[in-house]
């Protein structure tokens, strides 16, 4: 496993055990001897809003953090990725919901295939400005009609 991994692992079993986190920066550093700027990188890019988190943080000290879980229904978070998408979106991008929906058990397996095939590239045979505005109709499309 990668150190992210861990990382990302670890804070996700702190979260099983209550509502919500608080980290101190250097100490979980030191604990998975790395930079504390690893544990920014791994809150930055694992535990975000759009993934259902929240997090607050305090410089000085050692760095607080605050991680909170949302708890929102699936089609409340459906629909904020819904609005948060924008007019187009990358096949990477793309990918990155999915596997964010296959992990909070939003969509299955079948679902993920379905949604990664009808928005792939060899799908969509356009260029790339309009491949990625039409890839965003087709995935809130799909969206939608999860809800």
């Amino acid at each position: 496993m990668r150190i992210s991994d861990v990382i990302a692992d670890f804070i996700n079993e702190l979260l099983e055990d209550d509502d919500y986190a608080v980290i101190q920066r250097n100490d979980l550093a030191e604990h998975f001897n790395c930079v504390p700027s690893q544990i920014n990188y791994v809150i930055s890019t694992r535990f975000t809003p759009t993934q259902g988190y929240y997090v607050e943080s305090s410089r000085g000290g050692g760095g607080c953090i605050k991680i909170r879980k949302v708890n929102i229904t699936h089609s409340d978070y459906l629909m904020h990725i819904i609005n948060s998408i924008g007019n187009s979106i990358t096949a990477k991008e793309l990918e990155i919901f999915v596997n964010n929906f296959l992990d909070y058990n939003i969509i299955n397996e079948k679902e993920a295939k379905l949604i990664k095939s009808a928005t792939s590239d060899k799908a969509l045979t356009l260029p790339k400005e309009t491949k990625d505005e039409i890839r965003a109709k087709i995935f809130k499309n799909m969206l939608i009609n999860l809800v």
